[in-house]
C-alpha cells in the first residue's frame, strides 16, 4: 500500500520538475528580437506583410509578420490606431504575445503543485485518523477453536474448577432462575509451560463460543489512552457475538499494583487497567463474556482487580504429578508412530517437568527419530532428547581435551553422583557422563529427583551437599591449590540455595521466623549476621561431603576410572561399584 502511494505521489513531482525545465527553456528560447522604428512598421502595413498585432497598453506593440517574423516598435496610442489596422485586414490581439510551449509547461507546474498540495492534505488526515484507529485492536475471533478437555492431559483440579463456567456459557438461563452469577474473571497462575492458555482454549472449545487471545502487552502503547481504548474496542466486539471468553495472557504486563505515582511514567499502564476494570464492574455488563487471565505472578496483581465482581476466581496451574506426566506423554505421542515406550518409567523420570517440556521431549524424540530414519520413537530416543533437554547436545569432536582435564571432570562428576547416591538414595542418579555439550558443561551427573510437595531443611541441606560434591572431589584428590573453575555453576546455585534457607523460608537463627526482604522493605536489616551463617553452614555442610568422598575414596576411584574408559557410567554402573565397596568394607 505505501509503494502505491509513493508511486502517485513521485508522478506530480517529476512533472513539476519537466515543466519548469521547460519553462526555463522555451522562456529564453522565445525572445522578441529588437525593435523596429515605426516608420519601418508603417512601411509592413501598407505593403500587406502583417499578419497580427498585439496592442496592449505596454508602450510597445509586437507585431506579426506573415512570414512568422515577429518584432516590436512604438505603440503610437492613438485612438482609431485599431481601427485603421483592421481596416487595412491586419488581424488585432489585445493579448501579449505567448509561446504555446511556454503557456504549457505552467499550466503542467501548476498542476503538479495542486497534485501535491492535495496529497499532503490527504497524509495529514490519514496521520490524524492513524492516531485515532490506533485505539483498534488488531485481534479477531477464532469461532471454531479445536480444542476441548480432552486436549488438555492432567490438571484435573483446574479443569473441576471451569467446568460450572462452561456450564453457565451454554446454558445462562439455568443459573438466572436461582440467582446466581457466574465469576466475571478467572485469573489462572501457576508456572511456565503449565498450560494456563491450553485451559482457557478448551474452555471456549467445550462452550463452543468465540474465542479472544490477547496479551498484556498488546495494551502497552506511549501514548497515553491508547491502551484504555484497546480495551473498550476488545470488550466492543467480543459483546458483538453475545457469548465470548477474551484471554489475556501475561496480564501483569497492565495489571500490576498502582504505586500512587511515583517513579513517573505510568499514567497509561493506569489508565488501561482502569478501563480494564470499568469494562468487568458493574458499569458495563458483561454477561455472557467471560475474561480468563493468565499470569506467572499473581501477587504483583493490583488488588482491585483479583476482589470480588472483577476476577472472582483464581486457580493455580500446578505441574504435573507423575500420573498427570504419564496422560500427558501419551497425548503428545499418540499420533505419531512409536514401539515399546515405557510411559510409567518416563513419568516417573520426568520430575517437575511442566506440560510445554514434557511436549517438546516428545517433540525432540521425533526429530531424533527422524535423523536416524527409524521406523519408530523408542526409549532411546526419549532418553536421547531428555539429556539434551537437561544439558544440551553432546559435542562430537573432542579430540582436544587433554587427558588431564578429562581426568578432572571425571573425578568432579564422579563426587556428584556419590554424594546424590550416599545422602538422596531416593533421587536415582541415572547418568553419569564426562562428554562436554553445547550449554559449556565439561560433562554431567542426571539424576531423577522424588516428586515431593514440599521440601524441608534437611533435604535441602543435602541437596547443597550434592552441588558441593564435585569441588569436594577435586580437593580431595588434586589437593585445596589445585582446585579449578569447573564447580563455579554449583557455587552459584549452592549459594542460592543456602540464603534462600536463612532468608526466606526461616530455617535459620539470625533471622529465625522472619524473610529478608520484608525486612529490607520495613528498612530493618540484619545481613551481617545472616551472611555469617550462611558461610558457616556452607562450610559446615563442605566439610561433611570431605568427609564421605574420603571414605568413599575407592568408589571415587573406581567410577573416575570407568567415566575414563567409556566416558559415560549409568545407575546400575554406579549401583554395582559401590555395593561392591560396601560389601569389601564389610
Amino acid at each position: 500500500m505505501n509503494k502505491i502511494k509513493n508511486k502517485y505521489i513521485i508522478l506530480p513531482v517529476i512533472t513539476a520538475v519537466f515543466s519548469l525545465v521547460f519553462l526555463i527553456f522555451f522562456s529564453n528560447a522565445f525572445k522578441i528580437p529588437k525593435d523596429k522604428l515605426y516608420i519601418d512598421f508603417l512601411k509592413d502595413a501598407s505593403g500587406s506583410n502583417i499578419s497580427t498585432v498585439y496592442v496592449t497598453t505596454s508602450p510597445k506593440i509586437q507585431v506579426k509578420l506573415k512570414d512568422g517574423t515577429i518584432y516590436e516598435t512604438d505603440n503610437p496610442r492613438t485612438d482609431n490606431f485599431k481601427e485603421n489596422l483592421l481596416k487595412s485586414g491586419i488581424n488585432v490581439s489585445e493579448q501579449t504575445l505567448t509561446n504555446p510551449f511556454e503557456i504549457a509547461s505552467i499550466s503542467g507546474l501548476l498542476i503538479s503543485l495542486i497534485a501535491l498540495g492535495i496529497f499532503a492534505f490527504k497524509s495529514s488526515k490519514v496521520k490524524s485518523k492513524g492516531m485515532f484507529s490506533a485505539t483498534n485492536l488488531d485481534v479477531t475471533a477464532v469461532e471454531d477453536i479445536g480444542f476441548n478437555f480432552d486436549s488438555v492431559a492432567g490438571n484435573e483440579e483446574a479443569k473441576d474448577s471451569v467446568k460450572d463456567v462452561v456450564d453457565f456459557l451454554k446454558n445462562p438461563e439455568k443459573y438466572s432462575t436461582y440467582g446466581a452469577r457466574m465469576p466475571r474473571g478467572i485469573i489462572l497462575y501457576g508456572d511456565p509451560g503449565t498450560g494456563k492458555t491450553l485451559l482457557a482454549k478448551a474452555v471456549a472449545g467445550e462452550a463452543n463460543v468465540p474465542f479472544y487471545a490477547v496479551s498484556g502487552s498488546d495494551f502497552v502503547q506511549v501514548y497515553v489512552g491508547v491502551g484504555a481504548g484497546r480495551i473498550r474496542s476488545l470488550f466492543k466486539k467480543a459483546r458483538s457475538h453475545g457469548k465470548a471468553v477474551i484471554f489475556i495472557d501475561e496480564i501483569d504486563a497492565i495489571g500490576k499494583k498502582r504505586d500512587n505515582g511515583r517513579g513517573g511514567g505510568s499514567d497509561e499502564k493506569d489508565q488501561t487497567l482502569n478501563a480494564l476494570l470499568t469494562e468487568m464492574s458493574g458499569f458495563n455488563e458483561t454477561e455472557g463474556i467471560m475474561i480468563i487471565a493468565a499470569t506467572n505472578r499473581l501477587d504483583m496483581l493490583d488488588e482491585a482487580l483479583l476482589r470480588p465482581g472483577r476476577f472472582d476466581r483464581h486457580i493455580e496451574v500446578t505441574l504435573p504429578d507423575v500420573a498427570a506426566r504419564e496422560k500427558i506423554l501419551k497425548l503428545h505421542l499418540k499420533n505419531k508412530p512409536i514401539k515399546d515406550i515405557e510411559y510409567s518409567q518416563w513419568a516417573h523420570k520426568t520430575s517437575y517437568f511442566s506440560g510445554a517440556k514434557l511436549e517438546s521431549l516428545a517433540n525432540e524424540a521425533a526429530i531424533l527419530a527422524c535423523k536416524d530414519n527409524s521406523s519408530f520413537i523408542e526409549n532411546e530416543h526419549l532418553d536421547k532428547a531428555y539429556s539434551i533437554m537437561l544439558a544440551g547436545y553432546e559435542k562430537v569432536h573432542r579430540d582436544y581435551i587433554k587427558d588431564e582435564d578429562r581426568k578432572i571432570t571425571a573425578f568432579h562428576e564422579a563426587g556428584h553422583a556419590i554424594i546424590s547416591f550416599k545422602v538422596l538414595p531416593n533421587d536415582k542418579v541415572s547418568k553419569v557422563t564426562i562428554i562436554p555439550t553445547t550449554k559449556g558443561a565439561g560433562g554431567y551427573t542426571l539424576s531423577i529427583p522424588e516428586d515431593k510437595l514440599y521440601q524441608n531443611k534437611a533435604y535441602l541441606k543435602k541437596r547443597i551437599m550434592v552441588l558441593l560434591g564435585g569441588r569436594a572431589a577435586e580437593e580431595i584428590i588434586f589437593g585445596q591449590n589445585n582446585v579449578t573453575t569447573g564447580a563455579y555453576n554449583d557455587l552459584q546455585r549452592s549459594t542460592e540455595l543456602v540464603t534462600t534457607i536463612i532468608t526466606q523460608y526461616g530455617m535459620g537463627d539470625s533471622l529465625g521466623l522472619l524473610t529478608m526482604d520484608k525486612l529490607n522493605d520495613a528498612g530493618l536489616t540484619n545481613q551481617e549476621a545472616a551472611f555469617s551463617e550462611c558461610k558457616n553452614l556452607m562450610a559446615e555442610l563442605y566439610e561433611e561431603v570431605k568427609s564421605i568422598l574420603t571414605d568413599e575414596k575407592h568408589s571415587l576411584e573406581a567410577i573416575t576410572a570407568l567415566l575414563m574408559e567409556n566416558e559415560t557410567v549409568n545407575h546400575e554402573d554406579l549401583v554395582k561399584i559401590i555395593a561392591n565397596k560396601e560389601s569389601i568394607v564389610a
